[in-house]
């Protein structure tokens, strides 16, 4: 890996290079997404069939784009039993998780006759997708599915790109069912966002669209946001790791490497107040690297996006940190929770040795679904107000309008509108 000293100028040029992995910087790709967009659009099932047989090799159909259920019968006798227990326990923990995040509609009455409030209502309809392919994501379905079943969602449906032999790994539809999905259709990139955004025949509109996926997919959930919503266009994974002397340079090396293996364009990056445990990490890298079964995909990210930048001091560092605002942030150091709170950029931040980040990927319960591209620094991980809408309520007796109704009026002159100032004045005045 990369070591250089941080300086500000390092900062500006680590940021500007990191940005350019932005779905916003693909725009050689968007003519061909709009394409498949607006031919889905236009000719419905019809165009998702014909892409799935030129994309994914299989040969789907209106009889055979849903799973049925002796197909999630006969997933659950391939799926081991010790897989399932774990993908089990790993639903309980994001389910307690995200429950915990659930809101309550509220009012408030007062002694004049006006009554405000809040109503939380969940979205009717939600379509989450899953990549497909050489990658299985099990654990993607199930960050997608369950803080939206906690909302209250009534459908959620998922699609997920079929294999040549025409079927949906065993593993993603055994998750998909365990967290509730009402309902799994053989589609994918960017015809499958299409689909759901505008609907055909076989496959419903929905509310909103979430799930990761690669540059196409992302594009597509950027087209056609303001026609649904969307949780995110996700860039490549990242992480970084905060370390000070302290730091273990074989645990910080596992940890970097366990983003890199996402992506040739994931990045990983250490700050840290110590030349020393630079080299030693850099080492360490370098010989997990020649033993991991990805290791020219983690190669590669690291000889784009693999950095440690030495900082002076601590608080240098954690100023970098919250510029880059990382995906992924791990504090390896000797007082971990007085440091966190001093982040304010992160989309997930892992506190001390013994909480790597894999351990947020798949087990603990907060989402995995997190900003990245420096986008923590308006946006937040996944959860259950994703899948909420609010509504303001409110209702005034005659009594209580009289006492502001000319304040009112008043305001809207201001404005020169007039025709807002005539609805509060004809019911107080004499036209």
């Amino acid at each position: 890996m990369k070591i250089i000293e941080l300086t500000k100028e390092t900062t500006d040029n680590l940021l500007e290079e990191l940005l350019q992995r932005s779905p916003n910087s693909y725009g050689e790709y968007e003519s061909c997404v709009n394409e498949i967009i607006e031919n889905v659009r236009t000719r419905g099932d019809e165009a998702v069939f014909e892409y799935t047989r030129r994309f994914d090799g299989a040969d789907i159909d209106a009889e055979h784009i849903l799973v049925t259920d002796d197909e999630i019968q006969q997933a659950y006798q391939e799926v081991d039993a010790s897989l399932l227990d774990v993908i089990r326990k790993s639903l309980a923990s994001i389910r307690s998780f995200h429950e915990k995040q659930c809101q309550n509609s509220w009012f408030e009455s007062k002694d004049n006759g006006v009554i405000l409030g809040q109503r939380v209502i969940p979205l009717e309809k939600v379509g989450v997708y899953v990549p497909g392919g050489k990658a299985v994501y099990p654990s993607s379905v199930l960050m997608n599915i369950i803080p939206a079943k906690a909302a209250g969602v009534e459908h959620i449906i998922m699609t997920t790109p079929p294999g040549k032999d025409g079927k949906v790994n065993p593993s993603t539809l055994v998750a998909a069912k365990e967290a509730g999905a009402d309902a799994v259709y053989k589609v994918g990139g960017a015809q499958a966002v299409a689909a759901m955004a505008f609907g055909t025949r076989r496959i419903p509109k929905v509310d909103k669209i979430v799930g990761p996926g690669n540059i196409y997919v992302a594009l597509a959930k950027k087209a056609v946001f303001g026609y649904v919503s969307i949780d995110s266009v996700a860039g490549p994974s990242e992480i970084l790791v905060l370390a000070d002397e302290t730091a273990n340079p074989v645990f910080a090396a596992a940890d970097l490497l366990s983003q890199a293996e996402h992506d040739e364009m994931a990045s990983a990056i250490m700050i840290t107040t110590s030349r020393e445990l630079a080299e030693k990490v850099s080492k360490e890298a370098d010989r997990f690297t020649a033993g991991l079964s990805r290791r020219d995909i983690i190669q590669k990210s690291l000889d784009h996006y693999g950095y440690i930048l030495v900082a002076k001091n601590m608080e240098e560092a954690v100023a970098a940190a919250n510029a880059i605002a990382s995906e992924h942030l791990e504090i390896l150091a000797k007082n971990p929770f007085e440091i966190m709170t001093k982040i304010r950029n992160a989309g997930a931040i892992f506190l001390g040795p013994y909480s790597s980040e894999p351990l947020g990927d798949y087990y603990a319960g907060p989402n995995h679904v997190l900003p990245t591209n420096g986008t923590a620094r308006f946006f937040s991980a996944l959860g259950v107000d994703d899948f909420i809408k609010k509504s303001s309520i409110i209702s005034y007796s005659k009594e209580a309008l009289e006492q502001v109704y000319k304040d009112i009026i008043q305001f809207a002159e201001s404005e020169q509108l007039t025709a807002h100032a005539n609805s509060i004045r004809v019911r107080f005045e004499e036209q």
